[in-house]
């Protein structure tokens, strides 16, 4: 018999873990396609892997992963006026043992269907986590697994209760579970059998229980995507007849497109562009939301990132004011590794500001000059999901590190090998000894946004602590977030690590994105939410 449970329930920006009734949207009925063709000019250099956890970082589960998917648990895309909750998806609700907080238990949505036709059930919960976690299972498959492991480090194992309820038990009580889960999306085991047990074959023919369909795609040249007429969720049933993504990775080869008639819709636009545009009747839209633009900082012995002194000099020698001017405004300055509106911002002591006159006596106090600079190497890309525009952003920082006496050498890889590199971490020889990453990051929550990046549990390529960053102090502080499942004294506990983030300059922190997109007025039903993640269903196009 399974034991009493307590509901929790994610709602707004935080973290909120109190007992609350099932999610209860409004269901609209609506009615699949008719609403024309929308083509999507991405930043990524290809098409994002199909069969279920996808590549090409956040902007694949944007384009890929919650189209064609869902969840356990998944985003609310509906609003543009405040930071998205969790909702439920393919579970409608999830509980905590009172007496192990090790022990959730999911109770699964009746009546969901594969695109194939074939139920989605615990079985295939399980059958799923298996081909991420378990390298001797049939279906596991090192691609998804790279992509979907380390978002899921608490997971300790899972198991079918009955048809309809999965258990899931994790290492250690940890009230980030649901948002860690929420990146793990479900493809059809009948399917993968379909297709001759073939995780190759079952890219071209892939299956989901998302409102969006798989019609047809060729690797960097395109992906078309249909409506679900069968979709479980009225409010999301797609509107246009059909979606389609074109991999553009450089910025003015997008706007070139837009502006040509190639595309209706493309992201991150070339900022010197936007003007030509607006004259031309498209559309920009833009909105603040939880993302950063960083450079990860590693701290292996003998990187000059170990200093305090050398890390603040760096985030006093950053002209914020400046970067935001060659972005034509379409960012927001960095305070500090989260945006100053978060609820988790707290108050640090180090302020983050343009200062090079107190960033060259820090590096003096250290020990550097003229006739002794500091040298380091950094990885970056031409273009990559949220890396905004990762060339010229890149170019102008390096001037002014140069300005105080940082001299910084570029190793230039492309946006999916660099995804990959981090999650190797700093120590892997592909990383040509750089002591810094340039990588944006999501910091919608707690795990995904703060914990995962620095716990020494996490350290690559056991997780995604590229820089091998290790404090017991900071790991005290995760311990205390994961443990704490009120959601007002968790936020206390989240303010007080980030205030350590910023206090140590623990990345060198340079912008928030304001996601901004161009597109054709023809485009209608766009809700541009504050997630990474965005709703395509409620589009439409009008005629011109």
């Amino acid at each position: 018999m399974l034991k009493r449970r307590s509901l929790l329930k994610l709602a707004g920006s935080a973290l909120a873990l109190s007992a609350v009734a099932p999610w209860t949207g409004a269901v609209m009925a609506q009615t699949a396609g008719g609403g024309g063709t929308l083509r999507i000019g991405m930043t990524a250099a290809d098409i994002p892997l199909t069969t279920g956890q996808t590549d090409q970082g956040g902007e694949g589960m944007r384009f890929m992963g919650y189209t064609v998917y869902d969840a356990l648990i998944n985003w609310d895309l509906t609003s543009a006026d405040k930071p998205s909750g969790l909702i439920p998806g393919l579970a409608t609700e999830w509980t905590t043992d009172d007496t192990d907080k090790t022990k959730w238990t999911f109770k699964l949505r009746e009546g969901v269907k594969f695109h194939d036709g074939s139920e989605f059930n615990a079985d295939a919960v399980v059958w799923n986590l298996d081909k991420l976690l378990d390298s001797e299972c049939a279906q596991y498959d090192p691609r998804q697994s790279a992509q979907g492991k380390s978002r899921i480090p608490a997971v300790a194992s899972y198991k079918v209760i009955d048809p309809m309820t999965v258990e899931i038990t994790t290492k250690e009580p940890d009230a980030t579970l649901p948002y860690q889960l929420a990146w793990i999306v479900y493809s059809s085991p009948a399917n993968w059998e379909a297709q001759g047990k073939d995780w190759e074959k079952v890219a071209y023919q892939p299956s989901g229980t998302g409102p969006w369909k798989l019609a047809s795609f060729a690797p960097r040249e395109r992906a078309e995507l249909v409506p679900n007429p069968d979709y479980w969720d009225n409010t999301r049933m797609a509107q246009l007849d059909k979606l389609i993504l074109i991999p553009l990775p450089e910025p003015n080869a997008r706007s070139a497109a837009l502006m040509s008639g190639q595309v209706d819709w493309i992201e991150a636009p070339s900022p010197d562009t936007i003007p030509a545009m607006q004259a031309n009747g498209f559309t920009i839209s833009s909105n603040a939301y939880p993302h950063n633009w960083t450079w990860h900082l590693s701290r292996l012995e003998n990187s000059p990132w170990n200093d305090i002194r050398v890390r603040k000099a760096a985030n006093l020698a950053i002209d914020r004011a400046g970067l935001k001017q060659l972005l034509g405004g379409l960012m927001i300055e960095a305070k500090g590794f989260l945006p100053p509106s978060s609820q988790w911002f707290g108050n640090p002591t180090f302020e983050v500001k343009y200062d090079p006159e107190a960033a060259k006596a820090l590096l003096k106090e250290a020990g550097f000059d003229d006739t002794n600079r500091v040298k380091l190497k950094a990885l970056i890309s031409p273009s990559g999901s949220g890396q905004m525009l990762p060339l010229p952003m890149n170019e102008y920082m390096q001037q002014n590190l140069a300005d105080v006496g940082i001299d910084v050498e570029f190793v230039v890889v492309e946006w999916n090998q660099m995804i990959n590199l981090w999650r190797a971490g700093a120590a892997d020889p592909g990383c040509q000894g750089a002591q810094s990453i340039n990588f944006s990051y999501f910091t919608q929550d707690p795990f995904t946004g703060l914990i995962r990046h620095l716990s020494s549990a996490l350290i690559a390529p056991n997780g995604t602590n590229w820089g091998h960053y290790s404090d017991p102090e900071m790991d005290a502080l995760f311990s205390e977030i994961r443990t704490t499942f009120d959601s007002a004294a968790q936020d206390d506990v989240l303010r007080k690590t980030h205030e350590k983030f910023v206090n140590e300059a623990l990345f060198l922190m340079v912008a928030h994105d304001v996601a901004p997109r161009a597109m054709k007025p023809t485009v209608t039903g766009f809700v541009q939410a504050q997630n990474w993640f965005q709703n395509f269903s409620s589009i439409t196009m009008k005629s011109a």
